[in-house]
């Protein structure tokens, strides 16, 4: 009985289906783009991932390269960069993380709290501004200002008693540097959709707040913060589907020869071994693994988030 059922519902909402494309052509005309965009670019390209699996030869093809099975990813694990490229991915992942979340919510938090609407929209203004400064302007800013022989910083050091210090030469500093000037370039930015979320804060339950006595910090710790915990927690989740993802656009810009054992990352190897070295098997091997990560942390992470409370993405 469930079966025959079946076989009858479905030609229903075959149906069902076939008349709202007639009766609402337009709109589905309008998502022809966008669907043929994320055909395109989005899902053709996976047919790549074969290459992964592969001897690849450009002269050969797809169809007629030598299939080797998991021995790329076999190289890739014993090789001497995929430690040192994981843990400098991880680490600058993570301190972007612990450092430039937070900061969004909270330049949303203070600039909400700004009487004036006109100096509300103009440090909104201002503060993201810097996000349309293209990326390699801002790693020449960065070069200039800690240039060791006139840079700005080291003038300043040198003014203070202290001598010059070589930051982009140093390992060590260079995830301080990607963090901290991604923070001056981002911020603002990434806080448009916290304000966004204040807007919608019902403005009779502050000034019930206020009624009750609650001073500023109470309303903000009360009624503004809970509005954006489910937007923090999608964004968080987000964030974290994208550790593993740290852009080579940057890193590349900003990386010498003395930094790149603390600057190289999954990324730039990629683009090395793919595009310099012609290694495209082993590439897309690398960025197979790193895709596949990422998506499993996504994963992970929304499990426990739907485990602890209310919010996840799925």
């Amino acid at each position: 009985m469930q079966t025959r059922r079946k076989a009858v519902m479905e030609p229903m909402g075959q149906k069902s289906l076939l008349r709202q494309i007639r009766e609402r052509w337009q709109l589905f005309l309008f998502v022809l783009p966008a669907f043929f965009y994320l055909l395109l670019f989005d899902y053709k390209p996976m047919y790549g991932i074969v290459i992964a699996f592969q001897d690849y030869k450009l002269m050969k093809g797809v169809a007629g390269s030598r299939f080797v099975g998991l021995y790329n990813f076999q190289r890739l694990f014993s090789s001497y960069w995929f430690p040192i490229i994981l843990k400098n991915t991880l680490s600058i992942s993570l301190l972007s993380l612990a450092l430039s979340f937070p900061l969004p919510v909270v330049l949303a938090l203070m600039v909400n709290e700004m009487k004036s609407p006109a100096l509300k929209k103009g440090f909104q203004t201002i503060s993201y501004a810097p996000h349309f400064v293209s990326v390699v302007v801002v790693c020449g800013m960065v070069t200039l200002f800690l240039s060791p022989s006139n840079g700005v910083v080291n003038r300043i050091i040198q003014l203070l008693g202290g001598e010059k210090i070589a930051f982009m030469q140093s390992p060590y500093a260079f995830k301080w540097i990607y963090v901290i000037s991604g923070i001056w370039q981002n911020t603002g930015w990434d806080a448009i959709i916290y304000f966004a979320a204040l807007a919608g804060v019902d403005p009779q339950l502050l000034e019930a707040a206020e009624i009750d006595g609650a001073n500023r910090v109470q309303k903000i710790m009360h009624v503004n913060l809970p509005v954006l915990v489910p937007t923090i927690v999608v964004l968080f989740i987000l964030q974290c589907g994208s550790v593993l993802g740290v852009g080579y656009e940057k890193v590349y810009l900003l990386q010498n020869a003395t930094n790149i054992p603390g600057s190289e990352v999954i990324s730039t190897y990629v683009y090395k071994m793919g595009l310099e070295k012609s290694d495209f098997s082993f590439s897309t091997a690398t960025g197979l693994f790193n895709s596949v990560a990422n998506c499993l942390i996504l994963v992970l992470v929304n499990a426990i988030s739907r485990r602890i409370g209310e919010t996840s993405l799925w």
